[in-house]
């Protein structure tokens, strides 16, 4: 069994959780795991973008890039 830690919060956003929750047909303990999930990817996500729009400064990139991959669209 896995440790377990309590968390207290008000009985409003237990019930905004809980209805979350069963929308998703999961109980609050699986809801708030696989949100956890989905915002530590959304965190990496976001690492890696940033990590790539600073890769397009380094000089030399972009062309490899595009020698690689195919051009890059422009954002402008």
């Amino acid at each position: 069994m896995a440790d377990t830690t309590t968390v207290e919060v008000d009985t409003d956003v237990h019930d905004r959780l809980a209805v979350l929750a069963a929308d998703r047909g999961l109980s609050l303990r699986a809801y708030l795991a696989e949100l956890t999930t989905a915002q530590e990817n959304e965190a990496a996500l976001a690492r890696a973008a940033r990590a790539f729009a600073k890769a397009l400064e380094r000089p030399g990139f972009r062309e490899g890039f595009a020698r690689d991959f195919g051009s890059l669209a422009s954002h402008d």
